[in-house]
C-alpha cells in the first residue's frame, strides 16, 4: 500500500483510479501526473516499484493537494464573506452559491424539511 500526500492509496485499484483519492486530484489531473512521469496507469498500487512512488511523490509536491488545498478553498470562502459579495451571503446562510433554484430541490445544503402547518390540535 502506498502513502502518498497524505492519503493510503487502496492497493487493489489502478493507479489512474487510487491517486484520485488524494483531495484535489480527479481522474484528469492523474492521468496527466502519471504521463509526466512516465507511469502506465493501468498499472494497480500494489504493483508500482519504489522508484515510481518516489517520481510520484515529487511531482505531488508541484501540485496543491489535501490540507493545503481546503485551506486555501476556506481562505475564499471566507473572504467571500468578509466582503459581503452575494456568493458570501449564500455560504453563510448554507444556500446553494451557484444559481440553482431553492423551491424545489437543494436539500443537500439547507437539510431536512421542516413542516408548517397546523399546530397541535385543541383538546377539549
Amino acid at each position: 500500500m502506498a502513502r502518498l500526500a497524505g492519503v493510503d492509496l487502496p492497493a487493489n485499484k489502478r493507479i489512474e483510479i487510487g491517486l484520485t483519492y488524494i483531495y484535489g486530484i480527479g481522474r484528469s489531473l492523474s492521468k496527466v501526473i502519471l504521463d509526466k512521469i512516465g507511469v502506465d496507469g493501468s498499472i494497480k498500487v500494489k504493483d508500482l516499484s519504489e522508484s515510481d512512488v518516489v517520481k510520484l511523490r515529487d511531482a505531488l509536491k508541484q501540485v496543491v493537494v489535501e490540507g493545503d488545498l481546503r485551506k486555501e478553498v476556506s481562505m475564499d470562502i471566507k473572504r467571500l464573506i468578509d466582503i459581503g459579495a452575494y456568493r458570501g451571503i449564500r455560504h453563510k446562510k448554507g444556500l446553494p452559491a451557484r444559481g440553482q433554484r431553492t423551491r424545489t430541490n437543494g436539500r443537500t445544503r439547507r437539510g431536512k424539511r421542516k413542516t408548517v402547518g397546523r399546530g397541535k390540535k385543541e383538546e377539549k
